[in-house]
């Protein structure tokens, strides 16, 4: 079944060709409840959805483009990006409109298949992928070298030496050896070009195809009817050198663009398949990952992984996190301690409680990122995508034109000459240097614990000059610890704390985990409302009255009536309906690697400010020790905004880092941004990259692997112009053997694959 659907059991996909699909196939997956499983809703009124899907059979750039072009023009979808490098597609499309059975449908109508891309069947579909192309490849290169027995005798002999008897026996043997490569080996052209007319479009496949079927008509009249209008020349050496040439080329590619999308999908498909759930009367059974409910009971033997977010409620063990946190050392896990699905069970089997399951899970969301990075296309490859799209049409008028001049002189050259024309002219190499290099700097900052979001952000990385950091929780430890405790006579420091815990346990902010880390919160405090005010605090109303936890300006206090208060001290106040009620002093402690991070930076020649929302004395202490120069202090969001506009119009180009709920606009409107993983989710929707474990020395390695990327694209580009602008003229010429026309496509884009395979290491 070419798109199989999660909740379907394995062993009710009928066993039959994966083209022969019928209308129950695809009308599976216009259930609502199976789009979760690939796709997520991107407005409120759920009618509006972006999926991501995996399509097989493509093989050169013109592929994406004819999956596009089948879907764009259909009622419903707002938006397509295909990759042809690893294969991922992702298509915006609204639900009141159409359903994923009528654009999956087209997809499978110009001749391919897709998969949902969270699906591990995909993976099968490749290997079997893999496999056909090989058989075809030893096929191939088998005749080839049989062609070649019967070809060089007759290049060999002497005039006069070999009679036509027997020339005309080894045309004939050559015509018969040749006839599987046309019939077997050559099928994917041939497949393609016939859904191109189907469907009135252009892939490479076709200039292929017309180049194969012409030398081989040619070769076969030869052989027939050696004095007939076509001459008497045979190409069938040639032809099948071709054949075999390219599907060398493709097969190395492929494995390529396998080994690269691998690493990446190494990291997305860690979820197991199928879990083992203990019974309530203490009876193990084997279920499907997709039936877990919300608190099931696990068992997770060592070498597992977590299929689910949950804790461990009997046993301890270690955890392999690399892909969810960065931290590539095991991880101790005791009783008790939170499990996030799709980490590894290292060493002990424990049972675990099951808390969030499928696209609620961190590891869910981590794989969507992925996902619609894999799918993003920078500036560079709109542009070469863009040029290759009209390459084709101009390669066959090309060709048709250099075969009627030629043929006006010389038959022979005329065909070969068209044949080279429409073989060596490939736009592959130019539509795969940018999403080649794309994919492998994403499978290697994956591994190092960064997600990219935006593509579009990297050539903006290697633009920027100036860096402006957050500080609380970016440059400081999330961890900040309550030092002294200060309080009107009327409430002890215990109450006030307490209190102070209740409040803060619905906020993400540092100063409210130090709360949540010092007291356990009042489960009789009845909250009635509580709103987070950006750069302020906290203002709630319960059943013991109305509070406020913040700043001094957020309380309406000055600094006057606490003079006992360090001022350069972080500090947070308790009000209760508009009276003191205490006074909490925090402390925090730089980050490990911050002050090594920024001297990276500073030798990168880049400019560090730091832009806060606490005040002045505090964000100067911080800075001292970074040895830091320009900051500010005491900024609400719109202040952030307006310096960031600021620096804007003296020309800098901002890289924001931060990981705060008033960092958000700021993060949106940088030149780049980053957001750490730790971090409010509103910062991170608006970042163009996020380290999951908030690491401040991976930023210097960041910037360094974004210009190592744009290098390695500007090369690849550089690639693919040479080698057109050289060989087209060679092929126009009638210089350019099709042989050759065909190594030489064969071995751009696999220049342009190995190329971008070092972004990998």
């Amino acid at each position: 079944m070419s798109i199989p659907i999660k909740s379907i059991p394995i062993q009710s996909i009928p066993q039959k060709n994966p083209l022969a699909l019928d209308a129950d196939d695809w009308k599976a997956l216009d259930d609502i409840k199976e789009w979760s499983y690939f796709s997520q809703s991107t407005d409120k009124e759920s009618t509006r959805w972006e999926s991501h899907i995996v399509i097989e059979g493509m093989h050169c750039a013109a592929c994406a483009f004819k999956v596009e072009n089948a879907l764009k023009p259909l009622s419903g979808i707002v938006e397509v990006s295909v990759n042809a490098t690893s294969g991922h597609a992702k298509v915006v499309w609204q639900s009141n409109l159409i359903t994923p059975s009528l654009w999956a449908s087209s997809i499978y109508k110009v001749g391919y298949q897709a998969f949902p891309a969270s699906d591990f069947l995909h993976q099968d579909e490749r290997k079997k992928t893999q496999r056909q192309a090989l058989w075809r490849l030893l096929v191939a290169g088998l005749c080839m070298m049989q062609v070649m027995m019967f070809s060089v005798p007759t290049y060999m002999a002497i005039p006069g030496e070999m009679t036509s008897n027997m020339r005309g026996l080894m045309e004939w043997a050559s015509w018969v050896i040749t006839l599987p490569v046309i019939l077997f080996s050559c099928g994917p052209f041939f497949k393609s070009a016939v859904n191109d007319l189907k469907t009135k479009q252009i892939s490479m496949d076709m200039p292929v195809s017309l180049g194969i079927l012409i030398m081989f008509i040619v070769s076969t009249a030869a052989t027939f009817d050696p004095m007939g209008l076509l001459g008497k020349e045979v190409y069938f050496d040639s032809l099948t050198m071709f054949v075999f040439f390219l599907l060398t080329g493709r097969w190395i590619e492929l494995k390529m663009r396998d080994k690269t999308a691998g690493a990446l999908d190494v990291l997305m498909r860690r979820m197991p398949r199928m879990v083992n759930r203990v019974n309530v009367n203490g009876t193990i059974e084997k279920i499907s990952v997709s039936l877990l409910k919300i608190g099931d009971v696990l068992e997770v033997k060592p070498g597992e992984a977590f299929p689910a977010d949950g804790k461990i409620i009997f046993g301890a063990t270690n955890a392999d996190e690399a892909l969810l946190t960065g931290e590539s050392a095991a991880i101790r896990k005791p009783l008790h301690a939170k499990i996030i699905a799709g980490s590894f069970n290292l060493t002990n089997p424990i049972r675990m409680q099951v808390e969030l399951i499928g696209q609620e899970t961190r590891y869910a969301k981590i794989v969507r990122l992925m996902e619609k990075a894999s799918t993003d296309k920078p500036r560079l490859a709109l542009m070469a995508d863009r040029i290759a799209k009209h390459f084709l049409l101009v390669v066959i008028l090309l060709a048709f034109g250099v075969g009627i001049y030629f043929w006006q002189f010389d038959h022979a050259k005329a065909i070969l000459a068209a044949v080279a024309v429409l073989i060596v002219t490939c736009p592959c190499a130019l539509s795969l240097a940018t999403p080649a290099a794309m994919l492998s700097m994403s499978g290697f900052l994956a591994k190092q614990g960064i997600l990219v979001q935006r593509m579009q952000a990297l050539e903006a990385l290697t633009q920027v000059n100036t860096i402006v950091f957050d500080k609380t929780g970016t440059l400081t430890n999330d961890q900040i610890f309550i030092e002294k405790i200060v309080t009107n006579n009327r409430m002890t420091e215990k109450e006030a704390l307490t209190i102070a815990a209740s409040l803060s346990s619905s906020s993400l902010h540092p100063v409210s985990k130090a709360f949540m880390h010092a007291s356990q919160p009042d489960h009789t405090l009845k909250i009635e409302k509580i709103e987070e005010v950006s750069g302020g605090g906290l203002l709630a109303t319960t059943s013991l009255g109305h509070f406020k936890l913040g700043s001094l300006a957020f309380c309406g206090l000055t600094g006057d009536e606490f003079h006992h208060l360090k001022e350069e001290q972080l500090q947070v106040h308790l009000m209760r309906d508009k009276n003191w009620v205490a006074s909490f002093m925090m402390t925090e402690s730089i980050k490990e690697y911050a002050l090594q991070s920024i001297e990276a930076l500073k030798q990168q020649h880049l400019n560090i400010e730091i832009l806060s929302g606490d005040k002045l004395s505090s964000v100067k202490r911080v800075a001292d020790q970074l040895s830091i120069k320009n900051i500010k202090g005491q900024c609400s969001p719109e202040d952030k905004l307006k310096h960031i506009q600021l620096l804007q119009s003296q020309d800098s180009k901002v890289l924001m880092v931060g990981d705060g709920l008033n960092d958000g606009p700021v993060l949106a409107f940088a030149h780049a941004s980053i957001a750490l993983g730790q971090g409010a989710p509103l910062s991170q929707a608006q970042s163009d990259f996020i380290i999951l474990k908030g690491e401040l020395h991976l930023i210097p390695k960041l910037i360094e692997q974004a210009k190592r990327t744009m290098k390695i694209i500007k090369q690849n580009l550089l690639w693919a112009a040479l080698y057109n602008l050289i060989c087209i003229p060679l092929a126009v010429m009638g210089f350019l053997p099709a042989w050759l026309a065909g190594l030489g496509m064969a071995l751009s884009s696999l220049f342009v694959i190995l190329n971008a395979s070092r972004l990998a290491f």
